[in-house]
């Protein structure tokens, strides 16, 4: 196979709309991130993070070196937590712009990366905030270069144009989707992956399987997005069971790693529908909720869903885990009981009863997939047609 040529410790780059560095050891390129931003006036930037994972990954011992040889300054903002809100937001925008910070670099995973982003649009527009973003009042063009060092194998969000910021007096969880957010470089380093503990392995490699589930799915898939999404699955399938086993394993967190990287390029382009429409009212009004678990819970009911409607796709990207479809519209319960085993074997075994939702909420998260901004949108790319009958049928079914 071809992965046998390649050296996990040798640092790849990959070109899209942002240059992404792939690799053990790629946290090294700072070095020249850093002096790039130099080159390019920069001299404060803003640093996104979370309250202890930058430091713990050993990210941080390489990152303020590179800032301090090349005489950037920086303001630290580490208070993001999972399912980050838009007051984290304006608090690290009005500490970037009172310091005068010309860039954002976002150290963690996709909480810190999407507040990062959301951020940097505001440093280009001072006069407004983040609930202006996210209820879509204005359309941003523009912002401050943004920089990646992306310590979860999960969201993609180091090599899209998305972020994910919730308004929490109203249960919203929505996302935006805006050219002018791509960072300018991004770290893949999977050896700052390795301490990941075994929960949040599954949820964010189960986060990037949905991302490739949809965008294979959506009704502006590409033979593109598709391929990618194959591959996501592929790998994830193969080398999950090996990073649960083994933490520590780099060749496994590499192609984790990887995949999630190629997921976040395929729904870029193809974007998402259904699972992420509903889970992110359950993430919204349970912050504490992890996003790829909720995923999880909803995927194999969705499976059953949209499978009448894209039965060929999905026999194809989720044969490494459900193999011998055909894509046959009779074959759908199988692929959802299929995909409901495999999510079983890496751990994910909840309901929406087991983790503290009540029957009688299920209209409510309803209204909020209708509710929240841009969420029906998503709906109206799925691959069958969606109304509230079959998003509470969803609910329950995963209930």
């Amino acid at each position: 196979m071809w992965k046998s040529n390649i050296t996990v410790t040798e640092v790849k780059e990959i070109r899209g709309r942002s240059t992404i560095y792939l690799g053990a050891g790629a946290i090294t390129k700072i070095v020249d991130i850093a002096d790039e931003l130099k080159n390019r006036g920069i001299t404060r930037v803003l640093l996104v993070t979370g309250k202890g994972s930058y430091q713990k990954s050993g990210a941080w011992g390489q990152i303020q070196p590179a800032l301090q040889s090349n005489n950037i300054a920086y303001a630290l903002y580490d208070q993001v937590t999972p399912n980050p809100n838009v007051d984290q937001v304006d608090e690290a925008a009005r500490l970037a712009l009172d310091f005068g910070a010309q860039a954002v670099i976002a150290v963690g995973g996709g909480s810190a990366i999407d507040t990062g982003k959301s951020a940097a649009i505001l440093l280009s527009y001072p006069e407004k905030n983040a609930r202006d973003i996210f209820e879509f009042k204005f359309t941003p063009e523009k912002a401050a270069p943004i920089i990646v060092v992306n310590l979860t194998h999960g969201t993609g969000s180091e090599a899209d144009r998305m972020a994910v910021v919730s308004i929490p007096e109203k249960n919203y969880k929505p996302a935006i989707a805006y050219d002018c957010i791509y960072p300018l470089y991004s770290i893949d380093d999977p050896a700052l992956m390795v301490n990941l503990p075994s929960d949040q392995t599954c949820y964010v490699s189960v986060d990037a399987v949905n991302h490739a589930i949809e965008a294979a799915t959506t009704i502006l898939a590409s033979p593109y997005s598709i391929l990618l999404s194959k591959e996501t699955v592929l790998l994830v399938a193969k080398y999950l069971p090996q990073a649960l086993a083994n933490s520590e394993d780099l060749t496994a967190r590499y192609y984790l790693t990887y995949a999630s990287l190629i997921a976040g390029i395929s729904f870029d382009n193809s974007l998402l529908h259904i699972t992420h429409a509903l889970e992110h009212p359950l993430s919204a009004v349970k912050t504490d909720l992890a996003h790829g678990l909720g995923l999880g819970i909803l995927l194999p009911a969705i499976i059953n869903h949209i499978y009448p409607g894209a039965g060929g796709s999905l026999a194809y990207v989720l044969s490494p885990i459900v193999p011998d479809l055909t894509g046959a519209p009779s074959e759908a319960d199988k692929a959802a009981r299929g995909m409901e085993m495999w999510l079983k074997s890496v751990g994910i075994t909840e309901k929406l009863s087991n983790i503290g939702f009540q029957e009688e909420q299920l209209p409510i998260l309803t209204d909020l997939v209708y509710d929240t901004p841009g969420l029906a949108q998503l709906l109206s790319l799925a691959p069958v047609d969606t109304n509230k009958d079959t998003v509470i049928s969803i609910y329950r079914e995963s209930f």
